[in-house]
């Protein structure tokens, strides 16, 4: 069941609930950054665990926050991440433009995913307002410290002949 972050809920982090999510499902709405991918790739393989989910819009798919996480965890082989759902479109959540060339709002970040035109990374910050308060949208996420072979494909076992 996905949390309600309709108007008017008093979303709160021990509201959200996280899925374990096939990697294939997401849209990206930002590019990543070599740099920061590969130091990403690198502490999580050397933790082995992966500590925190990543936030997507439930109706679309559209990650809102984790597109370095997801990655990485592609490049280690993993074809599940875990992820806080969220309705996008509900007034609490909202998108500031970190590039002052670039003009950004919800319907122009689920577009850029939908698609397949990126914004260059870090071009967004999505926040979520509790009681008049702004939070980094990152504020709902809670360790998960899941075990990189969790995340993993599961290689199916050999059938036994009888």
């Amino acid at each position: 069941m996905c949390p309600d972050t309709s108007e008017g809920s008093d979303l709160t982090s021990s509201e959200v609930r996280v899925k374990l999510v096939d990697i294939n499902e997401l849209k990206g709405h930002e590019r990543t950054d070599e740099v920061r991918l590969k130091a990403l790739k690198d502490e999580i393989e050397s933790d082995g665990i992966l500590k925190k989910p990543i936030v997507v819009d439930e109706k679309t798919r559209v990650i809102l926050d984790g597109h370095h996480r997801l990655e990485a965890l592609r490049l280690l082989g993993c074809s599940k991440i875990p992820v806080n759902f969220v309705n996008y479109m509900s007034e609490k959540i909202g998108v500031k433009s970190m590039n002052k060339d670039l003009e950004i709002t919800k319907p122009k970040v689920v577009e850029a995913a939908l698609k397949g035109r990126p914004f260059p990374p870090k071009s967004t910050w999505h926040y979520i307002t509790f009681s008049k308060i702004i939070r980094h949208i990152s504020h709902i996420q809670r360790r998960v410290d899941i075990p990189l072979k969790d995340l993993k494909k599961r290689k199916p076992k050999p059938e036994t002949q009888t």
